[in-house]
């Protein structure tokens, strides 16, 4: 809503002038009374005008100043104890001699025995009134205390000598320099100094070049208290107009005024659209007419409305300070402030309807200028819990809420009063919707947004990726969280809730990215994780986080997707589905990295840079590792031979107290007692599946996959790593068996094998080579020579070697050589 110095100042102008002139026009400011009360005129007529005469002129003067002086072309005395004037001219001079008033008319009759003279026909009245004293070094006042001639024009007037009231039903019409007016009916109380305006009363004047009409159905004056009540006013002016039900004006000495109150109503609307009313409310004024503050009670309302924008406001009650020149300054609204604007722009599917709603106990509205007299709303501040509502609709789409609150809070108007900015302290709290049903919450101890422009953004074609409502950006800082809750999808599984914190956070409503830093932490139902940066994305539903990436996979509850931090470890009951990811075992599984990427929607993440993977004593290493809750999976990958990824394996162990059924055994050596062994293999791609408990080692790009394990190194195209179940004691899973394929080549204790295929079993610690019938295995000892057969026995724990042929076994045992 646009106010103007000239909407604030007319209504106090033209309401004072028209009252202040209308009582000029009867009283001569004052001097009606002393004469035609205190000097009794007509009596001092019929005193010293006998029978008739002509050219009758009448003069009193006092202490040697000429005080009035009246001239009747002819005196006539009746029989009726009336007397009776012609073409009288009554002049009335100030008491410094200067200064000259006159009242003229056709004919006065005056009734002796009732003390009632009555004027016969039109009266004309030139009031001229000299300038109030001004201060020493001030501008002598404007309006209707400056110096001018006012011209009045009423009949049927008549004067009651023992009463002092003079009355007309007539119709009074004046007319002064800047305007001129009218009233019908009129009565004065000249010893009281009460005047009435009975109705219909209407002046047109001019201020600063600008035309303005006052309406009012009745108007009274106490002259003597300098007040003026008016009723049903209306006051029309260039750019808006103003409405009271009742008002009561008081003026200082000098004329200018002092307070306006009004009650039973009081409106002021402007062309644009603009409206400000209440039940009641008053006006303080300073020099010039001009308004110093002010206060509206009982139910304030704001309204304006422009093309497809309206604004409403409410308060119960608003305190008004002014600045210079009487351009609204400021609004204070207190106990319960509310403001809503809407904004709408487009039709069809491209239309774009904005709508806007600030609550608070306490607000305060600071305006600008904005040129040419005019004013504009600037700041909106408020405090003791602010809330700020955003709804966003494109065409007929669902529409899209977002809230921001905080304890106090600052908002900023762009053009046409749209609220563009906003700044909160203390609780402050950030929350919206995005077009596929993703909401986000986010707080902080401080926040400042910026909102997107209606207008900018009815620019952005439907469906855009700024779908969401509309806050453009937001920094928050100070203990910040972030609470997501992912779209849910009809008949799909339930995604988890994502949780952040940070000490700063910066919002960027074009991609709808949210940036933390100052240890940024994350929780996203199991996963765990921190780094320097961590950008979460909320209408993608994915996430990147960057720089000393450190995360924490912990054991989910397959259908709640809640962790099980607090659930102790058991072994996994028959035939359920385990719900635990890594590497296969309960413990939580921990990575490293130099950068992650995380997506809600099938709970993966992936981690590259130097990436680390660990549960309990197994490991991965890789340029890339990704996680994936849903299928409960890890992949590692490398492309750069110098980075191959590497596992590194618990395997299990246990004596064996027989041979292999069938084995020819040449020599039975002493036995070893073994610690639990490890496996370490090297490649191109590692893929784990929770679900079979099995791991696969491909060469990818980086040549043949290399295994090590008990002593013995094995190389292959392939190497498939199957562990054991779940251990009750939260201790590491343990490979049970390995199974190496392509152009194996395995090398242990200076022999060497070649062969198609590698099984190494973990419950005996044997490696059987075995081939193919056009190439088998082959066995080269440096000691004993080669040897072959259908299969070839390597046993860990006593360094000897079983050779299977066809249809019997034999057995060639070779020992290392003692060093």
């Amino acid at each position: 809503m646009r106010f103007t110095i000239e909407r604030m100042r007319t209504l106090v102008l033209a309401t004072g002038v028209v009252l202040v002139l209308a009582l000029a026009a009867f009283l001569a400011v004052g001097r009606w009374k002393n004469v035609l009360n205190g000097r009794d005129l007509p009596k001092r007529l019929a005193q010293n005008v006998l029978q008739e005469a002509s050219g009758v002129t009448y003069a009193e003067a006092h202490g040697g100043h000429m005080l009035f002086k009246i001239h009747a072309s002819r005196a006539e005395q009746l029989n009726n104890d009336h007397e009776l004037l012609h073409n009288v001219q009554i002049e009335f001079f100030g008491k410094d001699g200067n200064g000259v008033d006159s009242i003229s008319g056709s004919n006065f009759e005056y009734d002796t025995k009732s003390g009632v003279g009555t004027a016969q026909g039109p009266v004309d009245i030139k009031l001229t009134r000299p300038p109030v004293a001004a201060a020493s070094g001030t501008k002598p006042p404007e309006g209707p205390t400056a110096a001018g001639a006012l011209h009045v024009k009423t009949s049927g007037l008549s004067f009651n000598k023992n009463t002092g009231v003079l009355t007309t039903a007539k119709k009074v019409n004046f007319t002064m320099e800047s305007g001129n007016g009218t009233a019908i009916g009129a009565k004065y109380d000249s010893q009281r100094g009460f005047l009435v305006l009975d109705h219909a009363v209407q002046l047109t004047t001019t201020h600063g070049g600008k035309k303005v009409v006052v309406q009012a159905e009745h108007a009274e004056l106490e002259r003597n208290a300098q007040v003026c009540r008016l009723t049903n006013a209306t006051i029309d002016f260039k750019g808006g107009q103003a409405r009271g039900g009742w008002a009561k004006i008081l003026f200082r000495k000098d004329g200018s005024a002092q307070r306006l109150d009004a009650a039973d109503g009081f409106t002021l609307v402007t062309t644009d659209g603009g409206q400000l009313s209440s039940p009641v409310g008053f006006l303080l004024f300073g020099a010039h007419n001009l308004p110093r503050n002010g206060e509206m009670s009982g139910g304030v309302k704001l309204t304006s409305e422009g093309a497809g924008r309206q604004l409403l406001g409410s308060a119960p009650s608003a305190e008004m300070q002014f600045g210079a020149q009487g351009r609204l300054k400021q609004v204070a609204m207190s106990q319960g402030v509310e403001m809503r604007s809407e904004t709408e722009n487009g039709s069809g599917a491209k239309a774009l309807r904005v709508s806007r709603t600030w609550r608070s106990p306490v607000a305060q509205m600071d305006f600008r200028d904005a040129g040419n007299g005019r004013i504009q709303p600037a700041e909106l501040h408020g405090s003791g819990g602010v809330v700020v509502t955003t709804e966003t609709q494109r065409g007929n789409a669902t529409p899209l809420p977002a809230r921001l609150t905080a304890d106090q809070v600052t908002g900023q108007f762009g053009p046409a009063a749209q609220l563009t900015a906003i700044q909160g302290v203390g609780h402050a709290e950030m929350e919206q919707t995005a077009a596929n049903g993703a909401r986000e919450k986010a707080t902080g101890d401080r926040i400042d947004a910026r909102l997107a422009p209606a207008v900018e953004a009815a620019k952005k074609t439907p469906g855009a990726k700024n779908t969401a409502a509309e806050i453009q950006s937001a920094v928050l800082d100070g203990n910040v969280v972030l609470v997501e809750h992912p779209a849910q999808k009809a008949g799909a599984q339930a995604q988890s809730t994502m949780r952040a914190t940070a000490g700063h956070a910066t919002y960027a409503g074009a991609d709808q990215r949210l940036e933390l830093t100052e240890n940024p932490r994350l929780d996203d139902g199991g996963l765990e994780l921190s780094a320097k940066i961590i950008d979460v994305f909320e209408q993608a539903g994915e996430g990147f986080a960057h720089g000393d990436v450190k995360a924490t996979w912990l054991e989910t509850d397959a259908a709640t997707g809640q962790d099980n931090k607090t659930s102790a470890p058991t072994a996994e009951p028959a035939g359920a589905k385990p719900a635990g990811l890594a590497l296969g075992g309960q413990a939580p599984a921990h990575v490293v990295a130099d950068e992650a990427h995380f997506m809600q929607a099938g709970g993966q993440a992936e981690f590259r840079g130097h990436a680390r993977l660990w549960q309990e004593a197994n490991s991965i290493a890789a340029p890339v590792i990704v996680l994936n809750r849903a299928r409960q999976t890890v992949v590692a990958r490398s492309t750069r031979q110098d980075t191959p990824v590497e596992a590194v394996l618990l395997a299990r162990n246990e004596a064996a107290t027989e041979m292999a059924p069938g084995a020819q055994t040449q020599k039975k050596p002493k036995e070893k007692s073994h610690s639990p062994s490890v496996i370490r293999v090297r490649g191109g791609e590692f893929t784990y599946s929770d679900a079979e408990h099995r791991a696969v080692m491909t060469t990818g790009a980086l040549g043949p996959v290399v295994a090590e394990a008990g002593g013995a190194t094995c190389t292959a195209h392939q190497v498939v790593l199957l562990l054991g179940p779940r251990s009750a004691n939260n201790s590491a899973t343990e490979v049970e068996r390995v199974t190496a394929s392509g152009d194996v080549v395995v090398i242990s204790q200076g022999r060497r094998g070649d062969g198609a295929k590698l099984v190494y079993s973990g419950l005996t610690g044997d490696y059987a080579l075995t081939g193919t019938p056009a190439k088998p295995p082959r066995l080269n000892d440096p000691s004993r020579g080669t040897v072959t057969g259908a299969a070839l026995i390597f046993n860990s724990r006593n360094d000897s070697v079983s050779i299977e042929g066809r249809g019997h076994e034999t057995r060639t045992e070779t020992t290392a050589p003692r060093r």
